[in-house]
């Protein structure tokens, strides 16, 4: 469920607020000399996602749950709060209140639309699952919020359909095989919950206005037999999708293992878990044909160590890829290449900033510890890497940045 208005054609610099000072990398420092930070007020996109769609998803969790007044209190106040309050910490019995009183230093009782948008969206969901109980003793601990939403998703008959068509995918060439289960992976992201796994074979490849797929399957024959990591990002059918890629890889022999990396607890509305994976995986294993043969093949692979999932902390901070801690800074340094799904990881790729949408991929992604490549639709502000031409298109066609329409595949060496 994204909300948004109509944005300008060229991208307008925001004017950020005055921070306190904080410790920069040399990278973090040059993104701050060449393109400000996206701030919720000066995007109308991002400005809907405090006063519109929090609070409308906060109104899904209240019908979803039979919640105690104590949460349905604690859901309320951040729903008001986000749209006419200023931020307020987390209490300080909560378990990680130190950290993020650290982490929001500088921009706390000030206006949720008022501090980079990144920092907020990520600071809003610690205090939804604060607001719920997820990480309080009681009966509501470790109860994934938005569990309902996920299955509801993953129990549909829509679903259902698409994943059968993995046994027209099978049918096709290797190389038209891996394309079609890439660029499914790729579509799956197209919206929050939202699945088309024949996209691969289907018109939407039509909105890629960035394709560097050639690039990346070269990457991926060049470092054949090595670690492939994955960095994922919605559950439901687009993690389905993400499975039937990563069976595809080492089936093939392109990958000798692959890392996938979920978040830790629940994240934004649709963010895989390993709970999550665990469902798709069934899901898989419940179809029929090569769907069951796909989930037959990984279940065996994870259990010989060739899959595994790793779900760190730092997936579930308000920072950017500057800022990877170093044993994951390793971790991909060493990975023949990483991909990494979808639009926040993108964002945090690259930095949610207002870049000129045509200063080059590579060039705000030198920071990064290894090969990458970024399978993202768009649906937020930021984006780089395109071409003058392919630019100027768009510019014509309202909401391009933040609609779910467009895509990009993304590679640097």
């Amino acid at each position: 469920m994204k909300l948004c208005e109509r944005q300008p054609g060229r991208i307008r610099k925001a004017v950020t607020p005055p921070l306190a000072p904080i410790p920069l990398r040399e990278e973090q420092t040059l993104m701050a000399q060449q393109a400000p930070v996206i701030v919720s007020s000066e995007s109308p996109f991002a400005r809907d996602v405090f006063t519109k769609r929090h609070p409308a998803l906060i109104e899904r969790l209240l019908e979803a749950w039979p919640f105690g007044p104590e949460q349905r209190r604690a859901l309320s106040v951040l729903a008001e709060e986000n749209v006419h309050g200023v931020i307020r910490p987390l209490p300080e019995g909560a378990a990680d209140a130190p950290l993020w009183r650290d982490r929001g230093n500088g921009l706390y009782g000030r206006p949720w639309t008022e501090v980079p948008f990144l920092w907020a969206e990520s600071f809003f969901y610690r205090r939804l699952l604060e607001a719920t109980g997820y990480l309080r003793p009681g009966p509501w601990l470790g109860v994934d919020p938005f569990a309902p939403f996920k299955q509801a998703e993953l129990a549909g008959e829509a679903v259902s359909a698409e994943i059968a068509a993995l046994d027209d995918v099978v049918e096709l060439a290797e190389e038209e095989q891996g394309q079609a289960l890439l660029l499914s992976s790729l579509w799956g992201n197209r919206a929050d919950l939202g699945f088309q796994i024949t996209a691969g074979q289907g018109i939407e490849a039509s909105g890629l206005v960035a394709d560097d797929s050639a690039r990346l399957w070269e990457l991926l024959r060049s470092g054949a037999g090595g670690t492939v990591a994955v960095v994922a990002d919605n559950a439901g059918g687009e993690m389905v999708a993400d499975l039937a890629l990563v069976d595809h890889l080492l089936a093939h022999g392109l990958a000798d293992e692959v890392v996938l990396h979920v978040k830790p607890s629940p994240y934004y509305v649709s963010d895989a878990t390993l709970a999550d994976v665990a469902d798709c995986l069934r899901a898989l294993l419940r179809g029929k044909g090569e769907a069951r043969a796909a989930g037959e093949r990984l279940r065996e692979a994870a259990a010989l160590g060739r899959l595994r999932v790793r779900a760190d902390s730092f997936f579930c901070a308000p920072f950017d890829y500057t800022a990877l801690p170093e044993a994951l800074r390793q971790e991909f340094a060493s990975a023949a290449v990483t991909i990494l799904k979808g639009d926040l990881n993108y964002r945090r790729l690259v930095g949610d900033r207002w870049w000129d949408p045509t200063t080059p991929f590579a060039a705000v992604t030198g920071h990064f510890p290894g090969r990458i490549a970024a399978l993202r639709t768009l649906k937020s502000d930021v984006v780089v890497g395109l071409g003058a031409g392919t630019l100027a298109e768009l510019d014509s066609t309202p909401d391009w940045r933040t609609s779910g329409t467009y895509a990009v595949v993304q590679v640097r060496p």
